[in-house]
C-alpha cells in the first residue's frame, strides 16, 4: 500500500459542551501548517471517544457545536496539496452510545463498569462490549463513513480490546457455549472469541466498497506471537510515546518484532510533554528529532500525535516543532525504504510464548541490555523462521514445551546457538531442563536470595573484580568438563527475615565460594544461572550488564557484527537495502533525563508525573571508531544523506573499520558493496 514517512495522528476528542467547533478552520491556513510541518499524511476524525461525529450522520450524532462537514473540508484541503488522509473512528469507547445504551457497556466480574471511570462522578470514557448490539452500531458507523468519504486513505479504529465481560449477553453466550463464567480461563476464551468477531465484522465494514481499503486496529501495542489477527490489518502503527509511560527503550523492542512480520509499519510518538489529551503541551523539537530518527533506524515510517483545537485552527508552534523533525526525515527517506534488519541475534521473549498483551520485564530487560551493549537484535515468535539468525536468546522464564523443544533442537542442529538464563530452557513444570546437551548440571534453585557473583576474569567488569550482588536467587549449576564457567556464586550467611538480619538490606556473602557456577558456556549454549535480564530491568546495575555483555561478546565471537565507541546511552542498528547493494548503519545519541515527579500542594492535591524521560539538548558525540562485520566486499563507506565518502580499512579478520565523524542526534553511514 505504500505507507508514507511523515504522518500526523490528529486527535480531536471534543466535548459536546464546547461551542463553535471548527469555526476558525481555514483551508489555506491548514494547508500552510501542513507544509510547515512537512507532513505527507494526516489522520483526521470521523467519530471521537465522546461519540460525536465531525460530519453529518444518520447513524451517530454530529457534534452539536459543528455547523458544517469538517472532515470533508479537511480531506479536500489535504488532497489538494498531495497529503493523504486516513480517517479515525473510535471503537472501544463511545460516550454517546454508552449513555443511550448502558446495557452495551462492558462489565467486570465484580459488577463494575470497565473503562476510564468506575463512577458516574468521575471524568472519563466508557468501555463498550463488542458482544452487544453496539457492534452493529459501530459497523454501521464505519460503513457510513467509507460511503460518505470513499476517497479517504484508510480507516483507523481505536481502543481495540475485549475484557472478561460479564454483561448479560456475554454471560448467556458463555453458558450456551458450555463455558463457566465463574472460571477466569473461560471468560478469557470467550473474550477472545468476541474480539475475533469484532475484527472480522469491522474490517468487512471498512472494506464494504473497497477491498483494498487500508485498515488498522489500534490497541496500543502489537502483541508478540498473536499473528492470528494480522489478516485484518493492512499495516501496523506502533504506539509508543516515550513521555506517555512507554519510555525511550520501548519502541526499539516493539519495532524489533514488528519488522519480522512482513508488514509496513509506523512508529507513533506524540508532540506532547506527557501523553494523549494534553492541550498546550509541547516537547522540545530535539526530542521529536531523536524519536523520528529512532523510528527510521528501526525500519519504520513516522507518525507524531497531535490534538486539534476545537476551533479547528492548527497550532503554529506544533507545526514548527514537527517540521523540525520531518525536514530531516524527508532528507533521509531514500536510505530507509525497503531496509531490512540483518541482526544475527534474535530474542524469543516471554510475551511471544504467552501471547499475553503485556510488557514482561525479562523481555524489556533483554532489549535494554542489547541496546546498551550495541548488539543488533530482532524479536521473534515461535511461528517464525529462525534460520536467518545464528543466535536465539530466551530470557529468564521461557519454559520449553515438547513442541518448542523440537524446533529449538532443529535450530541447534542447523548450526544455531542458544542463550539461556534463569528458568529458560526448563519444562513448564520447572522440575528439569527440557533441552539436551547443555553445558552444565542442574541441582535445583538456590535457597538463598539474594546471592553474589564473582565473575571469571574474562567476564568481570573492570570495576567489579570482587563479588557483586545479584539481588535475587540463582539456579544451582555446575559447569560440565570442557565448558567455561562464567564465575562463582557466593552465598550469604543467611536469608534476611525476622529471626536474623544484617544491616539495612542484604546479608553479606560468606568469604568462600558456594561451589556453584554463575553460568556456563559451551559450544552452542550460553547459560546464566540468574534471571539476569529481569534483574537488569529492575535494578539497572551496570556491573551486571557488563558481566552479561562480556559473556555475550565471547559467545558471539566472529559473529559479532559491530564494535563502537558509543556510550551506553547511544543506540545502533544495522540495516540492509538489498536492491541498492548497501548496508545502512544508524548511530543515535541523546542524553535523556528524568524530570517531573508527583508533588503534593499546600491544599493537599497530588499533581505531576513520575518518571518522565525528557530530551532537551542534543549534545555532540565525538568522532569514534566503528568496526562493522558484513559478508559482502565493501567498496565505499559514505555519510548519507550528505553523500560524503570517508576512509576505511579492513582488519585482518576482514572487518570494515572507520572513524564516524562527530555528530548530533543521528548519523547514517552507507556501506556500499
Amino acid at each position: 500500500m505504500g505507507l508514507r514517512y511523515r504522518q500526523i495522528h490528529l486527535d480531536f476528542h471534543t466535548s459536546p459542551d464546547i461551542p463553535e467547533i471548527g469555526a476558525l478552520f481555514d483551508r489555506k491556513e491548514f494547508q500552510e501548517a501542513l507544509k510547515t510541518a512537512e507532513v505527507d499524511s494526516i489522520t483526521c476524525f470521523s467519530c471521537c471517544h465522546h461519540g460525536l461525529s465531525y460530519h453529518p450522520t444518520r447513524i451517530g450524532k454530529m457534534h452539536p457545536g459543528l455547523k458544517f462537514n469538517l472532515l470533508r473540508e479537511q480531506i479536500d484541503a489535504c488532497h489538494e496539496i498531495g497529503v493523504n488522509v486516513p480517517v479515525y473512528i473510535t471503537a472501544g469507547v463511545n460516550s454517546v452510545a454508552a449513555a443511550a445504551h448502558p446495557e452495551w457497556r462492558e462489565i467486570s466480574r465484580d459488577g463494575q463498569w470497565n473503562g476510564w471511570r468506575h463512577s458516574p462522578l468521575e471524568a472519563g470514557f466508557d468501555k463498550l462490549c463488542f458482544n452487544t448490539p453496539y457492534l452493529d452500531y459501530l459497523c454501521a458507523l464505519i460503513e457510513e463513513t467509507v460511503t460518505m468519504f470513499p476517497d479517504c486513505d484508510g480507516i483507523f479504529l481505536d481502543i481495540i480490546s475485549q475484557g472478561q465481560c460479564c454483561c448479560r449477553e456475554c454471560m448467556e453466550e458463555m453458558v450456551r457455549d458450555g463455558l463457566n463464567p465463574e472460571v477466569e480461563a473461560d471468560r478469557i476464551a470467550h473474550a477472545r472469541k468476541v474480539l475475533l468477531k469484532y475484527y472480522e465484522r469491522s474490517t468487512a465494514a471498512a472494506r464494504v466498497h473497497r477491498p483494498d481499503m487500508p485498515v488498522f486496529h489500534n490497541s496500543g501495542h502489537v502483541t508478540m506471537g498473536d499473528t492470528e489477527i494480522l489478516r485484518y490489518f493492512s499495516h501496523l502503527e506502533l504506539e509508543s510515546l516515550p513521555t506517555g509511560g512507554w519510555g525511550y527503550d520501548h519502541y526499539p523492542m516493539s519495532a524489533a518484532y514488528s519488522r519480522n512480520l512482513g508488514m509496513e509499519f509506523l512508529g507513533m510518538t506524540g508532540k506532547f510533554q506527557t501523553t494523549w489529551g494534553e492541550f498546550g503541551g509541547l516537547k522540545h523539537p530535539n526530542a521529536l528529532r531523536y524519536e523520528c530518527a529512532a523510528m527510521l533506524a528501526n525500519g519504520s515510517r513516522c507518525s507524531i500525535g497531535d490534538q486539534l483545537h476545537p476551533s479547528g485552527k492548527f497550532d503554529a508552534s506544533t507545526a514548527a516543532v514537527i517540521g523540525a523533525a520531518y525536514r530531516e526525515v524527508k532528507e533521509k527517506e531514500a536510505y530507509c525504504r525497503g531496509a531490512e534488519s540483518v541482526a544475527a541475534v534474535a530474542v524469543l521473549g516471554r510475551e511471544s510464548i504467552t501471547r499475553i498483551h503485556a510488557w514482561f520485564p525479562e523481555d524489556s530487560g533483554a532489549a535494554r541490555v542489547l541496546l546498551e551493549e550495541h548488539i543488533p537484535f530482532d524479536f521473534v515468535d515461535t511461528q517464525m523462521d529462525w534460520s536467518k539468525y545464528r543466535f536465539l536468546l530466551l530470557p529468564d522464564e521461557v519454559c520449553v514445551t515438547p513442541e518448542l523443544a523440537v524446533k529449538l533442537d532443529a535450530f541447534r542442529a542447523d548450526g544455531g546457538k542458544l542463550i539461556l538464563s534463569g528458568e529458560s530452557g526448563m519444562n513448564p513444570e520447572k522440575n528439569c531442563f527440557a533441552l539436551k546437551n547443555l553445558p552444565f548440571d542442574w541441582e535445583g534453585p538456590s535457597s538463598y536470595s539474594p546471592d553474589y557473583v564473582q565473575a571469571a576474569a574474562a567476564f568481570a567488569p573492570e570495576f567489579a573484580t570482587t563479588p557483586f550482588v545479584m539481588y535475587t536467587r540463582s539456579q544451582r549449576i555446575h559447569a560440565k568438563p570442557g565448558a567455561v564457567s562464567l564465575g562463582s556464586v557466593y552465598d550469604p550467611y543467611f536469608n534476611r527475615d525476622w529471626r536474623h538480619f544484617c544491616s539495612h538490606q542484604h546479608t553479606p556473602y560468606r568469604p568462600e565460594p558456594s561451589g556453584y557456577d554463575a553460568g556456563a558456556m559451551g559450544d552452542d549454549v550460553l547459560y546464566f544461572a540468574h534471571p539476569v535480564f529481569t534483574l537488569y530491568r529492575g535494578w539497572g546495575a551496570v556491573a551486571v550488564r557488563e558481566f552479561i555483555g562480556r559473556a555475550l561478546r565471547a559467545f558471539l565471537g566472529d559473529a559479532l557484527q559491530l564494535k563502537t565507541e558509543l556510550p551506553s546511552t547511544g543506540r545502533v542498528t544495522l540495516m540492509r537495502q538489498k536492491e541498492e547493494s548497501r548496508y545502512i548503519l544508524h548511530l543515535l545519541y541523546a542524553n535523556t533525563i528524568i524530570r517531573g515527579g508527583s508533588v503534593t500542594t499546600l491544599s493537599g492535591e497530588t499533581i505531576g508525573r513520575d518518571g518522565l524521560e525528557v530530551i532537551e539538548e542534543l549534545n555532540p558525540l565525538p568522532a569514534g571508531r566503528v568496526v562493522v562485520n558484513v559478508p559482502e566486499p565493501v567498496r565505499r563507506v559514505v555519510l548519507v544523506p550528505e553523500n560524503r565518502e570517508i576512509e576505511f580499512t579492513r582488519t585482518s579478520g576482514g572487518e570494515i573499520e572507520f572513524f564516524a565523524p562527530e555528530f548530533r542526534c543521528h548519523r547514517m553511514v552507507a556501506l556500499e558493496y
